[in-house]
């Protein structure tokens, strides 16, 4: 019985930060069903069987709130559904641990990007409101969606950055698709596993645990993403990618720091760096609400212009 609470306890906490952030359920979850010794197949079907439920939710919760955009959802959903069925076929029958460094340092370097875009300049406005090209929504669904089959997680963390990096869309609304589009992913991964798998290593309360908990965040975190200026939630979800994958990288065999006081030490400020990144996101979001409200109140609105301009003298000119 307190095992079956931690999940659900843990399936709040991943959807809470999924929901707001865009990311992380799946990763959050895999890890600990890894941790008490389920094997990477199992582990990512349970999860992805429970985000069935949990992305429904969760799509639902962020439509009603307005943080979706429907054509980004099907360009990047179909693809992305089709490569989690491979990627869970895949990983039925092959380990992927080599490529996990590599894909980490690309998330990296997105991660980085966002972070200091994000804390040093804002929402990119110059594009916002273009619409996403296919051309790139396709193959960046079809790669999310293999790799959140074969890691377990990994739909958020590929698909969040890459949209927040392109500058067309709004903090809110790209978390509120990615979460969305997620739906069809966990539906087309969990039919690669029971296809490849069965349902060998799969515990079904295990999975309805994790989807309780999730059921509760849903709603909540769509709540939240909409009040959270997107100044702020850029450096947040920059914050958590490079967080996550630097992580990934220190312990992958290539660099060897795993377990090591430098591991601790290299996480612990970044930590730092991000928690002053949002604090000065904060502040400069605080100073440009300032600016905007003087200039409000500063410019005449239309009408006292013309009462102004009426009460006026004429002066007649005579030739």
């Amino acid at each position: 019985m307190p095992q079956l609470v931690l999940l659900a306890v843990v399936g709040l906490a991943a959807q809470l930060v999924d929901g707001s952030l865009g990311m992380a359920y799946g990763v959050t979850s895999t890890t600990l069903l890894l941790a008490i010794g389920t094997n990477p197949a199992a582990a990512s079907a349970t999860v992805h069987l429970a985000e069935i439920g949990t992305t429904l939710a969760s799509g639902i919760s962020h439509w009603r709130f307005g943080n979706v955009d429907w054509k980004v959802v099907r360009r990047v959903g179909v693809p992305g559904a089709i490569g989690a069925f491979l990627g869970a076929t895949v990983l039925s029958r092959l380990a992927t641990d080599a490529a996990a460094p590599v894909m980490s340092g690309i998330l990296l370097a997105l991660g980085l990007y966002i972070l200091i875009r994000f804390t040093f300049r804002g929402l990119r406005k110059d594009r916002l409101g273009q619409p996403v090209r296919r051309r790139f929504l396709a193959p960046l669904g079809l790669v999310a969606g293999f790799v959140d089959a074969t890691g377990g997680g990994g739909w958020g963390p590929v698909g969040t950055p890459a949209l927040l990096a392109s500058g067309r869309m709004e903090p809110r609304k790209v978390i509120g698709s990615i979460d969305t589009s997620e739906f069809l992913v966990a539906i087309a991964a969990s039919l690669g596993f029971l296809f490849s798998l069965g349902s060998q290593g799969i515990d079904a309360v295990w999975v309805l645990a994790l989807l309780a908990g999730g059921l509760v965040a849903a709603p909540i975190a769509a709540w939240l993403v909409r009040l959270i200026p997107p100044r702020i939630l850029g450096s947040a979800v920059g914050g958590v990618i490079v967080l996550t994958n630097t992580r990934t990288i220190i312990r992958s065999d290539w660099v060897g720091l795993a377990g090591t006081p430098a591991q601790a030490w290299i996480l612990t400020l970044l930590a730092v760096v991000w928690a002053a990144a949002v604090v000065w996101s904060v502040r400069a979001y605080r100073r440009e609400k300032v600016v905007a409200t003087t200039i409000v109140e500063v410019a005449p609105s239309h009408d006292e212009a013309s009462a102004t301009s009426e009460r006026e003298p004429q002066v007649a000119v005579v030739g």
